[in-house]
């Protein structure tokens, strides 16, 4: 069973929110976290960009890394996020998200973030189709094979 907790997902959405206007507002760009972390590995598509944005694209997947375990050290509790240690499930799911990531052409922060705030066509759609996907994973797991 999972714990609701209105409250911390209330901030944490405000804070999703607030970091998808502000990247758009100082750098013109969606918070699309597959996209960002994609230009982090070659072949690079700098383009007409500099250093400093691979910089930024560095600094905001570092942050994603080091927030929990911030929020851990000053809450003076442990940030418990538990995943599997099937190697093999690991692998498939990864290759799954990376697959869907590139077939969808974005990833959940992108369309259901980004997407949904600009009223984007294709985001409505891709946003319905994963939430979709997960619910009835969710069905599935606990209600079918979990028993």
């Amino acid at each position: 069973m999972t714990e609701f907790t209105p409250v911390a997902s209330f901030v944490g959405g405000m804070l999703i929110g607030l970091s998808a206007v502000l990247m758009m507002l100082f750098e013109g760009r969606i918070a699309g976290i597959s996209g960002i972390a994609s230009r982090l590995l070659p072949p690079y598509r700098e383009g007409a960009e500099n250093g400093s944005a691979f910089a930024g694209r560095l600094a905001f997947v570092a942050g994603l890394v080091a927030a929990p375990l911030l929020v851990g050290t000053v809450a003076g509790v442990p940030v418990i996020q538990t995943v599997s240690s099937n190697a093999g499930l690991m692998i498939a799911a990864g290759l799954l998200v990376g697959f869907g990531s590139v077939w969808g052409g974005g990833c959940t922060s992108g369309h259901g973030v980004c997407g949904i705030a600009r009223l984007s066509p294709r985001s409505l759609v891709a946003t319905g189709v994963f939430m979709a996907t997960g619910f009835l994973t969710v069905f599935v797991l606990r209600h079918v094979i979990g028993g």
